[in-house]
């Protein structure tokens, strides 16, 4: 028999649980000491039953589900729930060992302990700007093992009712260019998961730890039964999409990541056969990063408001060949997960195209997330790490243009102010503005991209990149024109100006030197001849677009016709 649920009441049992993430995630970006988690958020947080399903994830970063999920499984292979007491923590961050999804993303998983019983798992993850490895930032796009990328923790028990071990924090933390800062920030991890412990045992001791048991039951068969009404609503068959990387982190040609979306009823299957065998550089998806990417991507485009926990995972089934880009043997790199996982969504949301009215189809966005790494010594003495990724476009839709300057996709994170940089790190923001130019032409643009220009206030600073969508822009839809690609200039103000690869590592800079990147635009939707004059001619006067490049995407007609009737309007 079909089970009822109070749809109502499950959104509220949902929310109360994502309250308790939202409390956590509060504590650990407030009280973290680097600026890569208090300035700019790239952390996580999640809660977890006994049995290791998830029960709720804040609005962070998706791709962290994977660590999250990956972790608090590996725990359980390698703990008994019977041998875990309170005020007990688990440290890990290993893709292969761990399930993690690349090494700067470090894992703290805690168990809930109610009248003696493991009964939840509270868990966070922070990405660390430094944990060892071959270049300043722990990721290189030309890494070719994960041996080159930082420090491999496997699953240890770092806390003993309560007491953190002194030992396993020196060895990790010695293994990074930044200890001190590595030791504050992963002990307000370890205190973050304390504090969803004390509002998991008052919710219990509220409501009753049977009901809220129960509850959760519910609320994961629930989201499991939505989204598969969600899937039979869909036209049975296979429907393919191919996306690119611009190389595999060591040059050479365009790396495709192909999926074929296998609709069956109730059923799902996303198989990535086709897509090309595993990377030499960084840029491979270890399994919990291809997941959590494949899990964001169904809920985003089937039901955006599906409760956050693991009731859909049932229902999709995922098949990737082993040895390929998005499931590669060990030891292959993974540090620059991130820019392909976005190119997988891509791929996905291609696949979908055919499933969805117009009206739901989106361009591409620039779908990359570079990251920028600056590396030295501070002012005052001492190394740091100053890790940054930065947005683009977004694709257009069908009833407004793309978002400009943001983050798309599988990460979610915040920029560091230039007042907070330039404070912090010998270093001096030259130019933080919009990229002209970069948002695909279409009825509705794409969202334009970002320029960030950083430059050196003292010798020896070491810079690395690894970035993507240097050589292809991201493709529109209905007519809609492929937005701008992304580039990355050192020195672009002066005389010795260079244009460099999107995969650098290590360049040291001198006083005074500057680096320059910027990201790509998004996708246009739509014929350009049908956009809105009005829409056209601000895009010229706010200085997004050139009345040359106008001209040449929508014709000479359209554009002066644009602008003479704002200026009969003015």
């Amino acid at each position: 028999m079909t089970r009822e649920f109070d749809p109502v009441a499950m959104e509220v049992f949902s929310n109360r649980l994502l309250s308790i993430t939202e409390d956590m995630g509060n504590t650990l970006i407030r009280s973290s000491f680097s600026t890569n988690i208090k300035e700019r958020r790239d952390c996580s947080v999640g809660l977890f039953d006994a049995t290791g399903r998830l029960i709720a994830q804040a609005s962070h970063v998706p791709l962290h589900l994977g660590s999250l999920m990956g972790g608090v499984q590996a725990v359980l292979k390698v703990y008994a729930v019977e041998d875990m007491r309170a005020g007990d923590a688990f440290i890990c961050n290993d893709p292969y060992l761990a399930g993690g999804t690349h090494m700067p993303d470090i894992s703290i998983v805690s168990p809930v302990v109610i009248d003696g019983i493991v009964r939840f798992f509270t868990a966070n993850i922070a990405h660390h700007s430094d944990v060892g490895g071959s270049v300043p930032g722990s990721i290189s796009g030309a890494s070719r093992t994960v041996f080159e990328e930082g420090i491999r923790i496997p699953v240890i028990r770092v806390a003993h009712g309560g007491d953190i071990s002194d030992d396993i924090m020196r060895l990790v933390c010695s293994n990074t260019r930044e200890p001190e800062e590595r030791a504050l920030d992963l002990n307000v991890q370890v205190a973050t998961n304390v504090r969803g412990a004390v509002l998991l045992k008052a919710l219990a001791e509220r409501n009753g730890l049977e009901q809220v048991l129960g509850a959760v039951d519910d609320l994961l068969t629930y989201t499991g039964r939505r989204l598969r009404n969600r899937i039979a609503a869909l036209t049975d068959g296979a429907y393919s999409c191919t996306s690119y990387l611009d190389d595999d982190g060591q040059g050479g040609d365009p790396v495709a990541i192909t999926v074929t979306a296998r609709v069956a009823g109730e059923s799902l299957t996303l198989d990535f056969a086709g897509t090309s065998g595993q990377a030499r550089g960084a840029m491979n998806v270890p399994e919990s990063a291809l997941r959590a990417t494949a899990y964001y991507s169904i809920k985003t485009l089937l039901d955006p408001n599906l409760p956050p926990n693991g009731g859909m995972f049932e229902a999709i089934e995922i098949e990737a060949p082993e040895g390929c880009l998005v499931n590669p043997r060990h030891p292959a790199a993974v540090g620059a997960r991130s820019i392909t996982c976005n190119k997988v969504a891509r791929a996905i949301f291609g696949a979908f195209a055919p499933l969805l009215p117009d009206e739901a189809v989106m361009a591409a966005g620039h779908d990359s997330i570079p990251a920028i790494v600056f590396s030295g010594e501070r002012r005052g003495g001492g190394p740091f790490v100053y890790l940054e990724t930065v947005g683009g476009g977004s694709g257009a839709r069908a009833d407004s243009d793309g978002m400009d300057a943001v983050h798309v996709h599988l990460t979610n994170t915040s920029n560091l102010p230039a007042e907070a940089l330039e404070h912090e790190y010998p270093l001096m923001v030259d130019e933080y503005a919009l990229v002209p130019n970069s948002g695909g032409a279409g009825q509705y643009r794409g969202g334009v991209g970002i320029a960030r220009q950083i430059r050196a206030m003292q010798d020896d600073i070491v810079f690395s990149i690894r970035s993507d969508s240097h050589i292809i822009g991201a493709p529109g839809v209905f007519g809609g024109e492929e937005g701008g690609t992304a580039n990355l200039i050192r020195n672009a103000d002066s005389a010795d100006r260079k244009e460099l690869s999107s995969k650098v590592s290590h360049i040291e800079m001198r006083a005074g030197e500057s680096m320059r990147l910027e990201t790509a635009g998004g996708g246009g939707y739509g014929a350009p001849g049908a956009r809105a004059p009005e829409a056209l001619a601000a895009d010229i006067h706010d200085e997004l677009m050139s009345r040359e490049n106008a001209e040449r995407h929508y014709g000479a007609a359209l554009v002066e016709r644009a602008l003479s009737q704002t200026e009969g309007e003015n």
